[in-house]
């Protein structure tokens, strides 16, 4: 489906998460970057627009979603929308929920065969049995939030101490904690376009930096923190295989439009961490890197996602 002439689109970018200021600079990089001969363009930052986007929604034909984190990529902007009959680029409501909770992500991934770190659930008021939680696993783990993104509340622990730590810092921003198994390899991650018809851009590898133990906060958003080479340099063999977990976990989550899967290559083995169904689109983000590498530009890109997101819409 061609993109109609003078498409009325609200970039959505702010809200009230802990990714605020990365949500932010990926809304800016939006807004300046649609092609003003095929959109009138309009912004709104919910945290301070919501009245104000929802007395206009009747002049919005798609909303472009940049919220990141809780009450952006959770579902819950999404039902809104759709309760004002604004529709949006990427996935529904359901289908962001359940890949904005890892705990449920994870659980599909392992019903449709996909391999995933082995992993214990924390409630607030099991720290008691945080110890033997982590033998079961050996330490070092990874202690994550399960309804979080960015690496928000992560961290690698490799003492009892440090696991408490981690669990409480953890509980601050969800109230369940994911305890993993570490797994050493190398981290790829593989960005997917489509809807019925799904397609991988070129996989990327992410080298952080020495100073960072992992992909964190810092080393995802600062500027030559981390190498990032896409192509990724892993035969065609394994590339294959990853492109082909990307497109399983978008599927298994029912995804629309676009998603961007994390992974970990271990030895010969692919392991699945999570999926992203709103993505960064900053200048360090990596769902533009592997567009550009696949010889889209950034604004031939947002093309492509209105696109498909048009086509969402209307059902095919």
């Amino acid at each position: 489906m061609d993109v109609p002439e003078r498409l009325r689109v609200a970039v959505l970018a702010g809200g009230w998460s802990e990714e605020r200021a990365v949500s932010l600079k990926s809304g800016e990089a939006v807004y300046q970057s649609l092609d003003r001969n095929k959109y009138d363009i309009s912004w709104y930052d919910p945290r301070e627009d919501l009245d104000v986007l929802m007395k206009k929604r009747g002049g919005i034909d798609m909303a472009f979603v940049l919220l990141h984190g809780q009450l952006g990529e959770d579902g819950r902007m999404q039902g809104m929308l759709d309760t004002l009959g604004i529709a949006f680029v990427g996935s529904g409501v359901l289908s962001s929920a359940m890949a904005f909770n890892k705990r449920v992500a994870k659980a599909l991934y392992r019903s449709e065969g996909m391999t995933v770190p082995r992993d214990v659930i924390l409630r607030r008021g099991d720290d008691e049995h945080m110890d033997r939680e982590a033998e079961s696993l050996g330490l070092p783990v990874v202690v994550k939030p399960v309804s979080e993104g960015s690496s928000v509340g992560i961290c690698i622990a490799d003492s009892a101490a440090g696991l408490r730590n981690g669990v409480a810092q953890a509980f601050q921003f969800c109230s369940e904690v994911l305890v993993e198994e570490y797994v050493k390899g190398r981290e790829v991650t593989c960005c997917v376009l489509g809807n019925r018809e799904l397609k991988t851009l070129p996989i990327i590898e992410i080298r952080p930096a020495a100073a960072y133990a992992f992909f964190d906060y810092e080393a995802k958003y600062t500027p030559g923190a981390t190498e990032e080479i896409c192509p990724a340099p892993i035969s065609e063999t394994l590339a294959e295989r990853v492109r082909e977990n990307a497109k399983r976990a978008h599927r298994a989550l029912g995804c629309e439009v676009w998603s961007r899967t994390d992974m970990i290559i271990r030895d010969d083995e692919v392991i699945l961490l999570e999926t992203n169904t709103i993505p960064g689109m900053t200048q360090t983000s990596l769902f533009p890197l592997s567009a550009r590498s696949a010889g889209m530009s950034f604004s031939q890109l947002l093309d492509e996602l209105i696109t498909l997101s048009l086509e969402k819409r209307s059902g095919n």
